[in-house]
């Protein structure tokens, strides 16, 4: 069986310290060698420290003192003969507690207290004669390692002093043994071991225990704290700006720390030795410059419609217009459209010859009298007056209504409101648009001759027809 190869293996470890002579003599040179292996290991311990923490653990363990006296009284190669150390009958389970701490990087003491019920034999016989009582021993070791922790497997050598203890007798022994340790993680160790018991006090016996557990640290390892950095270096600010040399841009200039130190005469924000006008607040996208006005018109480019000619704010930075391009601009010409002149506010000039056929006309148109009645007679003048009006769409007309004193004044107002009304209908019936009309009546508030005799009165009865442009 696996279990039992290995029990075997670990069982032939020990004994052959013993093989070929007696074992006082063989305890005399195997101490003597514990010694020399631990000066030799505490004198070449590492300085790293990798001490075993304090750690507790259990073990499975195996008695077999009936295999011990055997090969005590008959000789290893005997025992090895006729197989007696292997039989099961032999090992008596038990359970070990042990202690374990670390000296050195390669010495450990353990401390172990164990615990099994068995048939303890007395000296010099192999036999068990008695039945099986509570024997209880403990221990305490120093395990040599020839390497240190922080290897995966280890194997040491182990070796101590005990006391036992069975029904009512005390016994002392000296342990020795060998052993294996595997590293499972974080200061948690597998051990695997196997040792013989050598007698001291009379009654104790030969014997040997096989034992395989784990130990887990009681505490964390402690780390030892970082030593403390050199001093730092005094920062140096050459230029006394409150910005420090490493991180000035500008160190021999005192300057601001939002831009690394650099100064800002003007405070725009940009830095002086990247500010092509560095006395005149501007903006970064102008190199620190103010918005540029090409034109000098008191509009900035950058709201300019028309950057390179001078204009007016209400036409984002262009002239006012001229639609018509006249020389009057938009805003003064009553005729944006159509080519005028300055004179008549850019409309088209009106011919004198149109003037005089308009006044003619309106000094043709007659009326009923005391009525708005046109008379037939006014309708050949009327017409040359729509003709002029539509050879001429710029044009618009006033017709004004005029009376004579006689009579009432307000029926005097009505009549020259109804007689101006009555040539403006007469004129859209001839396709003139009502909007280039309008029509008023003065009644005799204007008269033009003297209204004492009847030539006056007779011019002061009249239609007027002004002509406009607007």
């Amino acid at each position: 069986m696996p279990r039992m190869w290995v029990i075997n293996f670990i069982i032939k470890l020990p004994t052959v310290i013993f093989a070929h002579s007696k074992t006082i003599h063989i305890m005399k040179h195997f101490s003597t060698l514990l010694v020399i292996l631990c000066s030799f290991l505490t004198a070449g311990a590492q300085n790293k420290n990798l001490k075993k923490l304090p750690s507790i653990g259990f073990q499975f363990s195996f008695f077999d003192f009936t295999s011990g006296s055997q090969i005590q009284q008959q000789g290893l190669a005997s025992a090895l003969r006729n197989k007696s150390f292997s039989k099961r009958d032999n090992l008596n389970p038990g359970l070990t507690l042990h202690y374990i701490e670390g000296i050195t990087n390669n010495l450990d003491v353990m401390g172990r207290l164990g615990a099994s019920f068995l048939s303890y034999p007395a000296r010099n016989s192999p036999s068990v004669g008695a039945p099986e009582k509570l024997y209880l021993e403990a221990d305490a070791n120093l395990n040599i390692k020839l390497l240190p922790d922080n290897f995966v497997v280890v194997p040491y050598l182990q070796a101590g002093i005990g006391v036992s203890r069975e029904q009512s007798n005390f016994m002392a022994y000296m342990p020795f043994g060998l052993g294996l340790q595997g590293n499972l993680f974080n200061q948690v160790f597998l051990h695997l071991n196997t040792g013989y018991r050598v007698p001291v006090t009379a009654r104790a016996n030969y014997g040997l225990v096989h034992s395989f557990g784990v130990s887990v640290p009681l505490k964390e390892r402690q780390t030892a704290p970082p030593p403390p950095p050199p001093a730092p270096e005094v920062p140096k600010d050459r230029d006394g700006d409150g910005v420090l040399d490493v991180d000035d841009v500008c160190p021999d200039e005192a300057g601001v720390a939002a831009l690394r130190g650099c100064p800002d005469k003007d405070r725009d924000g940009i830095a002086d030795k990247d500010d092509k006008c560095p006395d005149v607040a501007g903006l970064a996208r102008y190199n620190g410059c103010p918005i540029p006005d090409t034109d000098k018109d008191g509009i900035n480019d950058e709201e300019d419609k028309c950057p390179n000619v001078a204009g007016v704010a209400r036409y984002s930075g262009c002239p006012v217009p001229d639609t018509d391009k006249d020389g009057v601009n938009d805003e003064e010409d009553k005729c944006p459209n159509v080519a005028g002149v300055a004179s008549n506010a850019g409309c088209p000039e009106i011919k004198e010859e149109i003037k005089t056929k308009i006044e003619f006309a309106a000094r043709s148109v007659f009326f009923t009298t005391g009525s708005a009645q046109l008379q037939k007679k006014s309708y050949a003048p009327l017409n040359e007056v729509a003709t002029i009006l539509k050879e001429n769409p710029t044009l618009q007309l006033d017709v004004e209504g005029h009376t004579d004193n006689t009579g009432d004044a307000a029926k005097n107002q009505t009549l020259s409101e109804n007689r101006a009304a009555a040539v403006k209908a007469y004129l859209v019936s001839q396709g003139i648009d009502a909007g280039r009309l309008t029509s008023a009546g003065y009644g005799s508030d204007k008269p033009i001759a003297d209204n004492k005799t009847a030539a006056g009165k007779a011019k002061n009865r009249r239609v007027e027809l002004k002509l406009r442009s607007y």
